[in-house]
């Protein structure tokens, strides 16, 4: 590695590349990539310089941010106007221009999709899709077996059969 290779992504015009990188949604290894180092230098100088480490890290919450609050309204579903444009000649002015003919507001319908990733990743006890079995393994066999002979008691038996009926 070349002495004061730092210096280069220090200056204004580094940062802002460094900036726009991050927002883009690169992987730390991704940038120390486009930057010619390796990832772990590209730590060691996050870990040294401030304004490298502000430059990758705000700029990846900014971009975090807009797809969180795109994904929202995407799970919302939100409103969007339509604008019908078409070019005309200006009777003043001899010249196209561009004249507004219609604005519709039109309602974009939420998505379920949407909502389930967001519920799944807000909600993980409720929503995910593999459950945890918490299992006591200090439970006593008896234990087991006492609640076996509950379900294979006569008269739960009978309740059962009382409740789902003769089959005719």
């Amino acid at each position: 590695m070349a002495k004061g290779k730092y210096q280069r992504w220090l200056k204004p015009e580094g940062l802002l590349l460094i900036q726009g990188w991050a927002r883009d949604g690169l992987t730390d290894e991704e940038i120390a990539r486009k930057m010619g180092i390796t990832r772990k230098t590209l730590y060691e100088w996050m870990n040294k310089y401030g304004d490298i480490c502000d430059a990758i890290k705000r700029n990846k919450e900014v971009a975090d941010r807009e797809v969180e609050q795109a994904l929202f309204r995407k799970a919302i579903g939100y409103k969007v106007k339509e604008v019908t444009r078409e070019r005309r000649i200006n009777p003043l002015t001899r010249e196209p221009e561009l004249v507004v003919i219609k604005e519709i507001e039109k309602d974009v319908a939420p998505d379920t999709a949407a909502q389930v990733f967001w519920l799944k990743n807000r909600k993980p006890n409720e929503w995910r899709d593999k459950r945890e079995v918490i299992t006591d393994s200090s439970a006593e066999l008896s234990d087991l077996d006492e609640l076996t002979e509950k379900i294979f008691d006569s008269d739960s038996n009978r309740q059962l059969e009382d409740f789902i009926g003769d089959g005719e």
